[in-house]
């Protein structure tokens, strides 16, 4: 069996499961030390957890990869989180010029483009037509059963979510699978040419393949009769000027300024070192994290008692169930970006300084037994993200 010296991480310290309180003891079994380092909120958790609380993280590289020529993907789903019911996501990387051919699902797609350019297009029941190129921070939305595909311009790579947990490729049907299973007769009389048209279609799907760099957005011809998509399937995040509040920003979209999104709303969250997401919860539906940049740790209250604290990096989904409390601090010396997605047309979210300042001042002291202090600090506005001369984590 290995010492604890042999187990040492890179930095040649071995984290033990004690509380500064004393509470705990050494570990010398086997372990994964790495692991560990990645999750110190898990072996030492604060001592205000308690109680049963699901699993609330997943990594995206805990997850298989799909490869193909044009590019890869894999997937989140309730099947690897089972807390996330309501959305799922999907990372998908194409080459320039990889193609994720045209299909279409019974979910709404929402997605965040996280690095490179690509095109999308689609057509909506009225034959109406939408071409666009996307970058970093564009977003798309393609209403459910509609058509569409997306081309790498360049190496690319972004988020997809489903509002169903429970989403699947087998949901999905693309093109070349719905050639591969219809008779070519029914084809020859469909489309009014030989069978000898399609002696070459695929067997079956084809999902993802490579195909050369198009042209320019202008040189694409694709006019419909019947026009184009009269609201856009795109939105420029970052263009949105932010709420900026001491400790970081926020992008809200939703239905409000991106008028397709019906049913998925989201904001991209910033927050600096030394500051948090500060104490909410959201009235109106669960939320599904993803995980950009940096690193830091959320605690989810889910009442009689339940409370449990998790650490995420870059590359994690993290869960809140719905109306359940909960706050995200930068445990990093990097500002920690984060979307907050919702199975909703709306971004709603309930701040607990606003709804005590709000309160009658009485009530607040005779319910929590604080004097003077907090109640002179309490804010009527609200600030998403907070940040305090002299803030500092509580000890594990």
């Amino acid at each position: 069996m290995n010492s604890p010296k042999r187990n040492q991480g890179m930095n040649g310290i071995v984290p033990q499961p004690i509380r500064y309180d004393g509470a705990g003891g050494i570990d010398t079994g086997p372990r994964d030390i790495m692991r560990d380092k990645e999750n110190p909120n898990m072996l030492v958790p604060p001592n205000t957890d308690a109680g049963l609380v699901p699993n609330l993280k997943f990594s995206f590289s805990d997850t298989p990869m799909t490869l193909n020529h044009g590019g890869w993907s894999r997937k989140i789903t309730a099947r690897e989180l089972p807390i996330a019911t309501t959305l799922a996501g999907v990372n998908m990387s194409l080459t320039p010029g990889g193609v994720r051919e045209l299909h279409w699902h019974q979910q709404a797609e929402w997605s965040y483009m996280l690095l490179g350019r690509a095109r999308i297009t689609a057509i909506d029941q009225d034959g109406r037509s939408f071409i666009a190129d996307v970058g970093p921070g564009d977003l798309w939305y393609f209403p459910p059963g509609l058509p569409h595909s997306i081309q790498g311009l360049e190496h690319c790579e972004f988020l997809l979510v489903f509002d169903d947990g429970n989403f699947s490729d087998l949901h999905t049907l693309s093109i070349s699978d719905w050639f591969a299973h219809t008779p070519k007769e029914v084809l020859s009389a469909n489309f009014g040419v030989p069978i000898s048209a399609f002696d070459n279609i695929p067997t079956e799907q084809v999902y993802i393949y490579q195909d050369n760099v198009p042209g320019p957005l202008e040189s694409v011809n694709m006019q419909s009769p019947y026009g184009t998509i009269p609201i856009s399937f795109k939105y420029q995040l970052l263009a949105q000027t932010p709420i900026k509040t001491p400790g970081g920003s926020v992008r809200i979209v939703d239905s409000r300024n991106f008028p397709i999104s019906q049913k998925i709303a989201a904001a991209l969250v910033e927050v600096e070192p030394g500051a948090m997401r500060e104490l909410h919860w959201h009235p109106n539906n669960d939320e599904w994290q993803y995980y950009l940049a940096g690193q830091g740790r959320m605690t989810v209250v889910l009442g009689d008692g339940n409370a449990r604290t998790f650490d995420y990096r870059a590359g994690d989904v993290g869960y809140v169930p719905f109306a359940t409390g909960h706050y995200i601090q930068n445990t990093g010396t990097e500002s920690l970006w984060f979307l907050e997605v919702f199975k909703s047309n709306l971004f709603e979210d309930v701040s607990l300084n606003q709804l005590m300042a709000l309160t009658p001042q009485e009530l607040v002291k005779g319910n929590l037994h604080v004097g003077p202090e907090l109640i002179h600090a309490l804010r009527k506005e609200k600030w998403p993200v907070v940040k305090y001369p002299g803030f500092s984590y509580y000890p594990r």
